[in-house]
């Protein structure tokens, strides 16, 4: 019965995201969780974690966890950008690497500030001739997405420091920070609370439908063991009603 239910209960989910590792998984589900969605992790066949939601809060979860900027942009690593394949690289295509990812990695530093939803880090480097008596200085351009509670000023000067150190050239006053909150979500955080329900714990929200399925699988259940029981009364009353036959030698 138990296991049935859950079966059911699966049926009704439908996955949200795939590929996840455990801690934006649980990130993800907790943030559902606290806006009263119901949410639930699936170890994949690769290890894996995939996040399923009620299919009808497929839509809210998904602007939810846009609004929380989840699941977090992968970034680029350097060893992954510089990957030798084919041909020689020319000197032009190994700068633009290098720039792209000097980007990647400070993006990807940036982005793991805790408030912070999303960053980008734009680096200029511009290509001085040896022989210039005035050489272009480099500069850097930095986009943050961060939560409406976040003191983001106190914390343009670290992150100016952090980049213009990460790059060899940079100062301090060629880096620009360009802070964005993001909208408040336009719904309010639930409570979550869960309740017991024959030893499974359900959210609230789903308490109506969990009802729903259990009351439909013991009415099956109720109706195949009248039948049941009807067969066997019926099997009974003919064998003790029915006549034994008279042998001839008596």
């Amino acid at each position: 019965m138990i296991a049935a239910t859950a079966i059911l209960l699966q049926a009704c989910k439908a996955e949200l995201y795939s590929n996840l590792d455990e801690r934006e998984a649980n990130t993800m589900v907790a943030t559902l969780l606290s806006n009263g969605i119901s949410a639930s992790r699936a170890v994949q066949k690769d290890g894996k974690l995939s996040v399923t939601v009620e299919k009808s809060q497929f839509a809210q979860a998904v602007n939810i966890l846009s609004e929380a900027g989840l699941p977090k942009e992968q970034f680029a690593s350097i060893g992954s950008v510089f990957k030798q394949e084919g041909l020689v690289a020319s000197p032009v295509q190994e700068r633009a690497q290098m720039i792209y990812a000097l980007s990647e990695e400070l993006s990807k530093t940036v982005s793991e500030i805790d408030g912070v939803l999303s960053a980008r880090v734009h680096v200029v480097l511009p290509g001085n001739d040896p022989l210039q008596r005035n050489a272009a200085p480099a500069s850097a351009s930095v986009f943050i997405r961060h939560e409406p509670s976040l003191d983001i000023n106190a914390l343009i000067p670290q992150i100016k420091t952090l980049v213009a150190n990460g790059i060899a050239g940079l100062t301090y006053e060629k880096v620009s920070v360009v802070p964005v909150a993001a909208p408040v979500s336009r719904l309010a955080p639930a409570p979550t609370e869960l309740t017991p329900f024959l030893g499974i714990w359900v959210l609230d929200a789903s308490m109506s439908r969990v009802i729903w399925i259990f009351g439909g699988l013991l009415a099956a259940i109720l109706a195949l063991a009248g039948a049941l029981a009807y067969t066997l009364w019926r099997d009974r009353g003919r064998k003790t009603y029915q006549l034994e036959p008279i042998s001839p030698n008596k």
